[in-house]
């Protein structure tokens, strides 16, 4: 009887743990005031319901902050009235490890879509070297690192610059996502040691470009079935998903993109993602999630035209506070072309900030060239003539507003 008793006092405090209303309920940004983003449409978080087992998040894919433009991108950001279902009990997966594939691998704590570094386009349709989005799509994201797809989704392929404060390493990262699999997504840095302890550092991608000539063999040493593009200024290293390798210990996190540790909002524990910059704030690959989840993936929230979940069980609407990470960008411009032969001109929106630095790297991040005091409502012409052919980033800066944007130099 008493083993009974036992029992049942286990299960009651097990059910009563996870009816307590934990981070993967109080993190969303939920909009209280019917404030609208891009187009006018309603922005961040619409209702936050949650359940014993999953959390309902009804959100339009459209953040608070400004979005755009997309150079070069004919696409226009538009509501999803997506339902996504998050489970509050996340497990990790024993059996094969489920590819996060294209599309939607997770969300932002504002409602907006997490995609996974591919741009769904291979190298001469082959179907063996899949395109960087980054590489190939970059010089198209706004300021915010994000622009929208085919049916007007919002995602970002890297960290979200407008999101969370990408420049504080002095503090852990604020939970800013979580996967599908139900594991929380954060910031770049965090606690030194998995236990919670050490300084604050950032996260380090246990990835790299490999060593080669060519493109010939695959990530794991076997013949590719296709030869990809010759590696040079127009497809350099990094190019292609496959021109990186993981390597264990390399950097702080596994091939997930994350590890088991103590977080602020976790403090026994949790297995966490993080999204991946280097030094310069630059995204490293892979950018968020890597190849495959942790955990397991309930239905729902992955494949063609998903992330409308039928709500079928009771739940209770989640009206406490609301979590404030938003870092409201201000600098706004404009960059053409791009690509780039000689000189390029940037125009900054008469809304910009002021006192605008921009600093020019090169793909090994070395500073190759500085920009000062660029004021709004200014048009700058910057010669790039110099320049051998390659891939560079512009990094504009102001106080805590950043803004970055891809330059490809071509010669």
């Amino acid at each position: 009887m008493k083993k009974l008793n036992l029992a049942i006092g286990i299960l009651l405090l097990s059910l009563s743990a996870r009816s307590q209303v934990g981070p993967e309920i109080t993190s969303w940004i939920r909009n209280t005031n019917n404030a609208t983003g891009y187009n006018n449409i309603p922005s961040n978080c619409q209702t936050i319901q949650y359940s014993t087992n999953n959390v309902y998040v009804s959100c339009t894919c459209i953040p608070g902050y400004d979005i755009g433009p997309w150079i070069g991108n004919p696409n226009v950001a538009a509501n999803q009235n997506f339902v996504y279902k998050i489970t509050r009990n996340p497990q990790p997966n024993t059996g094969t490890p489920v590819a996060i594939g294209l599309g939607h691998i997770g969300v932002w704590t504002n409602g907006v879509s997490i995609f996974n570094a591919e741009d769904a386009m291979t190298y001469n349709n082959q179907g063996v070297w899949y395109r960087n989005a980054y590489f190939f799509e970059g010089q198209g994201f706004d300021s915010c690192l994000g622009h929208p797809q085919q049916n007007g989704e919002y995602h970002h392929h890297v960290s979200p610059a407008c999101l969370y404060d990408d420049m504080d390493s002095t503090h852990h990262s604020p939970l800013i996502g979580y996967a599908f699999d139900g594991y929380p997504v954060y910031g770049a840095y965090a606690y030194t040691n998995t236990d919670g302890t050490g300084p604050i550092k950032r996260m380090e991608s246990s990835y790299r470009t490999r060593t080669m000539s060519d493109r010939t063999t695959l990530p794991d040493g076997s013949p590719a079935s296709q030869p990809g593009p010759a590696i040079n200024a127009t497809y350099p290293l990094g190019a292609f998903i496959q021109d990186y390798e993981f390597v264990q210990g390399y950097g702080d996190l596994d091939s997930n993109n994350g590890r088991f540790c103590v977080t602020p909002e976790y403090p026994q524990g949790t297995y966490a993602y993080f999204v991946t910059i280097d030094a310069n704030r630059t995204p490293i690959y892979p950018y968020t999630i890597g190849a495959h989840y942790y955990g397991t993936v309930q239905a729902g929230n992955t494949g063609p035209n998903s992330g409308h979940n039928t709500i079928s069980e009771s739940t209770t609407v989640y009206n406490g506070p609301t979590a404030v990470n938003e870092v409201k960008k201000h600098i706004k411009f404009e960059m053409y072309p791009n690509p780039v032969k000689d000189r390029a001109v940037i125009f900054f929106d008469p809304e910009s900030a002021n006192n605008i630095t921009g600093t020019i790297y090169d793909a090994k991040g070395s500073v190759v060239k500085v920009l000062d005091y660029m004021q709004p409502s200014i048009q700058y012409t910057i010669d790039l003539s110099t320049l051998p052919a390659g891939v560079y980033t512009l990094q504009l800066l102001c106080d805590k507003d950043k803004a970055v944007q891809k330059i490809i130099v071509t010669k």
